[in-house]
């Protein structure tokens, strides 16, 4: 069931946000904001039953920017002799709902999210597109609390394994791109 907020703007996740917080500051080496993390942390449905909220979706927005920036300069610095169109595939087969939302169920984010009556019944905790969107807003509110080097050390600490998995297999999962040529 979804959560109701104690005060004005308070939000009360199923799981301390301090627990989340501390684990940024291991893998960071910086200090994250709060209230910036419980905002990463808020999904759209829980923002409006608790009467218009910020959420955490223009963080998700910029958190996918800075996401794709380390993967893809990871991969051009990695790959110098390797094409445009297959770093693009190599970035599309790390860079994905699917992947992110393992990442976030290793990091537990469903126990953080704050979600809606809707979402939390129809098992939104552990939806990919909600993990996917929450890590993406994650990056974003490091990277506003405590900058490029921090979200990339999360990026790096959280994803490098999967660039690994990527490189190995060569059979980048790009099926936009797939279905384009095979269309063509």
């Amino acid at each position: 069931m979804g959560r109701a907020a104690s005060a004005p703007g308070a939000l009360t996740p199923p799981r301390p946000v301090t627990e989340l917080l501390d684990h940024l500051v291991q893998v960071t080496s910086s200090p994250v904001d709060e209230a910036l993390l419980q905002r990463a942390l808020t999904h759209r449905s829980y923002a409006y039953e608790a009467g218009g909220l910020p959420h955490n979706e223009r963080l998700e927005f910029l958190g996918d920017s800075v996401l794709g920036l380390v993967v893809t300069t990871t991969l051009h610095d990695a790959h110098p002799d390797t094409s445009e169109g297959q770093l693009a595939k190599l970035r599309a087969s790390v860079v994905n709902m699917r992947a992110l939302a393992e990442v976030g169920r290793t990091l537990g984010l469903g126990d953080y999210v704050f979600l809606g009556r809707g979402e939390e019944t129809t098992g939104g905790r552990d939806k990919d597109s909600i993990l996917a969107d929450t890590v993406e807003a994650v990056i974003g509110a490091v990277y506003i609390s405590a900058g490029a080097d921090a979200a990339g050390r999360f990026i790096h600490r959280n994803l490098d394994h999967l660039i690994v998995e990527a490189e190995r297999s060569r059979d980048y999962a790009d099926y936009k791109t797939a279905l384009q040529e095979l269309c063509a």
